[in-house]
């Protein structure tokens, strides 16, 4: 865990420390699962049209969720597969957990996934990780103590314009209904900006954002899984992460706007303008 130790170090508060070094060694133990399991036969079951869960996605849950029931007291809990159900923004405590974004991928034999866990207190996210298992990169960040990938400080790029932009973006599991206004944003979009990737997981979209990889990302019908413990990670590095009208931002709004900050309007004028 010595890649953790200088987030660690930069964390203001002793009790944040603790929670990132568990929510750190759960992603890493689930990502080892999912390494193990890659390029092994998948059991691969339809949540949706679309929408996949494999033996890797419950494996990986299941142990994230061992190790952070040793110590995590009342923390509520919302995961992608065992507690994906609410009705309301949790006011308190909450470890939000996706242990596997990216399961399309992972089930093709395509190697980029991740793991994503964030703590939140109420809707704002306190403390994240995400880890992709392929690439063995350790994304990390703590409210106040900034954004940190294996040991190196984040920070988002400098990038002014869209036209020397690089943005990242997604396709929701609904496209099927939501094609039309799915493909008008990326008409509006593609024209402006040096390229476009899909990638297809969400959390290292986000944490590519954050250290500077990725100019922005948007994206609809995303889940509090996708996004809580990426969205920390891009406001530590000196970013911005809001709807895409460019309002206050939380992991429950289904529609993401992430961005280095400097590109950010133009981004919200291109959003908006099909509305």
């Amino acid at each position: 865990m010595e890649r953790l130790e200088n987030c660690l170090g930069s964390c203001p508060e002793r009790r944040l420390g603790e929670i990132l070094r568990i929510s750190a060694r759960a992603a890493l133990e689930a990502g080892s699962i999912l390494r193990d399991l890659f390029d092994k036969p998948h059991q691969i079951i339809h949540k949706g049209a679309i929408d996949l869960v494999t033996e890797a996605d419950v494996a990986a849950e299941k142990r994230i969720l061992e190790i952070l029931g040793e110590s995590r007291g009342d923390i509520e809990i919302l995961a992608e597969e065992s507690h994906n159900l609410y009705e309301a923004r949790p006011a308190g405590p909450v470890w939000i957990i996706d242990p596997l974004d990216g399961t399309t991928n992972f089930a093709h034999g395509f190697p980029w996934f991740a793991v994503s866990i964030g703590y939140a207190e109420g809707t704002e996210t306190q403390a994240g990780v995400v880890y992709s298992p392929m690439q063995n990169e350790l994304f990390c960040s703590c409210r106040g103590g900034g954004a940190w990938l294996n040991g190196r400080k984040m920070q988002v790029s400098a990038a002014g314009s869209l036209n020397e932009s690089l943005l990242g973006t997604g396709f929701p599991y609904t496209i099927q209904e939501r094609a039309e206004e799915v493909v008008g944003m990326l008409g509006r979009i593609l024209p402006a900006v040096q390229g476009i990737r899909r990638a297809g997981a969400a959390a290292i979209d986000l944490a590519y954002v954050a250290c500077g990889r990725l100019d922005g990302f948007w994206e609809v019908n995303l889940k509090p899984w996708d996004t809580a413990a990426g969205m920390l990670m891009i406001e530590e590095a000196g970013g911005r992460v809001t709807d895409f009208q460019g309002g206050k931002y939380d992991p429950y709004i289904p529609e993401c706007l992430a961005s280095n900050g400097k590109i950010h309007g133009a981004l919200v004028s291109r959003l908006r303008a099909g509305q």
